[in-house]
């Protein structure tokens, strides 16, 4: 029965081991997505920023 056992948990590592690319591309896809917030927020604060200072040289001409 110890064997059994001990065959088992070395398969189940096995096959934890072999399987850590999914690991990586859900690391690499959270990276991804926190740039593409930070991304969106800066573009957003610049646009607005854009936005106000064409406003103001409109208003001057």
């Amino acid at each position: 029965m110890l064997n059994y056992v001990r065959t088992a948990m070395s398969l189940k590592l096995a096959q934890l081991n072999v399987d850590k690319r999914a690991v990586t591309a859900i690391e690499y896809a959270l990276i991804a997505a926190l740039i593409a917030v930070v991304i969106v927020g800066a573009a957003t604060t610049l646009g607005s920023k854009i936005s106000t200072t064409f406003n103001n040289v409109s208003s001057e001409l």
